[in-house]
């Protein structure tokens, strides 16, 4: 005990090095942190599943003793990525269905595609080719909703990528179960099972208020609250959704959940194209984080989010990929943070309307905040999980560089991300998943392509 209380006194008067896993060390650490510190030369050190110190890369080599270190002189290092919703498995149906509308896409083609090809089985191989195609591009956590959440869970912990995966409810005969109330059982078994996972945060996710009953959605958000997890859903992301609404019950979507008391729990909601001013503040007000989609918007023609106006009312706002098969068809956010900006600059004939740093903070810090995570993940700073990536520099399209921001979201792709740490373990290093083997993902993937193309028509 003396000895370790004399070793303490060592370390606090800087008369040596105290000890930790890694050090990643960059010529740019983009801290992301209350400040927004970008610090030249810089370093992150690492102990277990923590960061314990963030600075100039001097300091970190003066005050801690890695056993192991990534130099990336030529790099620049962030937080990692946050993805805030997704269809992981979907992958396998990549491009099954393009250029049609969103209820053309779920009644014609998913929907019936899903009840032909989705298992157990499915859905892992699935969820192995998102992950490996988010970690290479820098996404060290994602915003799932599919059916064998607790396989995609199982997944993800293989791949080392962090997740808060919502196990779908929803009122019609699904892969996982035949009613809502299975959907709900087999819920309340997956969020038993993740409890106080470290990479896995369990969710409920009832698909939207459009295809669950009152009586359901009521039933989701207490199985969450009981649980202390968040509740995920799709709101507002049509016109129609919402004249369909307003047809039948005289309220909008946003409206409608909180008559039902939906919002009185932690609640990620994907979309929220269309809400006004009213919709706006009653999300506020409930700290609902909404997940906005740029590309699945876009492709299937939903409208643009009002993005600015949530930002400036302080409602958090990250950014997601959707899912592949024709709202989207890659899990690339790297694409979604230039895409976001340039969507509000083009629909409101205005350069300044998204900036560069704001879509960057909805992919880092304001992802951690919609996800109700920014204590523990979004910023590089001591205390927080040890979740980072490092992006080369020395690229031709890296080069020349005048603003950190605006070469992060407007000049940089995913395929410049170098390596990625995840919890302090390092998943991509030197652009070589460690944890998923490529080449049998994508043998895999190309085994489930054909035998999804001999089940079911698609559109060409």
């Amino acid at each position: 005990m003396l000895r370790s209380f004399s070793l303490l006194l060592v370390f606090a008067a800087g008369l040596l090095a105290a000890p930790c896993d890694l050090i990643v060390s960059g010529r740019y650490v983009v801290t992301m942190d209350a400040s927004r510190r970008v610090i030249e030369n810089g370093a992150v050190a690492i102990r277990a599943d923590r960061i314990v110190a963030a600075g100039p890369r001097a300091e970190i080599d003066r005050n801690w003793q890695p056993k192991r270190r990534i130099d990336r002189p030529n790099s620049m290092l962030t937080p990692g990525l946050i993805n805030t919703h997704t269809h992981a498995a979907m992958s396998l149906f990549r491009g099954i269905a393009n250029d049609v509308k969103l209820q053309d896409w779920l009644n014609n083609f998913i929907f019936p595609a899903e009840a032909k090809n989705v298992t157990p089985d499915f859905v892992r191989w699935g969820t192995r080719l998102a992950s490996l195609e988010m970690l290479l591009g820098g996404t060290t956590t994602f915003t799932d909703m599919y059916y064998f959440e607790d396989v995609v869970a199982e997944t993800a912990k293989e791949a080392g990528i962090r997740g808060v995966l919502g196990e779908t409810i929803i009122k019609f005969p699904v892969a996982d179960a035949k009613t809502p109330e299975e959907g709900l059982k087999y819920a309340e078994r997956f969020l038993a099972r993740f409890k106080g996972d470290p990479l896995v945060v369990a969710a409920v996710a009832p698909h939207a208020p459009y295809t669950n009953s009152d009586e359901t959605l009521k039933a989701a958000r207490a199985l969450a609250n009981k649980y202390g997890v968040p509740i995920v859903i799709h709101l507002s992301e049509t016109k129609k959704e919402n004249d369909d609404m307003q047809a039948t019950r005289h309220m909008s979507p946003t409206e409608m959940l909180n008559s039902l008391g939906f919002f009185n729990g932690r609640t990620i909601a994907a979309h929220c194209v269309w809400v006004n001013d009213r919709d706006m503040t009653i999300l506020r007000s409930h700290n609902v984080g909404v997940a906005h989609n740029p590309s699945s918007n876009m492709m299937l023609a939903s409208g643009t989010a009002p993005v600015p106006e949530m930002l400036k009312r302080g409602i958090a706002v990250g950014l997601g990929t959707d899912g592949p098969a024709g709202s989207n068809n890659d899990f690339d956010l790297m694409e979604e943070m230039d895409l976001a900006a340039k969507l509000q600059k083009l629909v409101r004939n205005d350069p300044e309307a998204l900036s560069a740093k704001q879509s960057f903070e909805m992919a880092t810090i304001g992802g951690a905040r919609a996800l109700g995570m920014e204590k523990d993940i979004g910023s590089l700073e001591a205390g927080k999980r040890a979740d980072l990536i490092s992006i080369e520099l020395d690229a031709p399209n890296a080069v020349p560089m005048y603003d950190i921001y605006s070469q992060l979201v407007y000049a940089l792709k995913a395929s410049n991300v170098v390596d990625v740490v995840v919890n302090g373990r390092e998943v991509v290093r030197d652009k070589r998943c460690l944890t998923l083997d490529q080449a049998a993902v994508v043998a895999k993937a190309r085994e489930y392509g054909i035998a999804v193309a001999a089940s079911v028509k698609q559109k060409h």
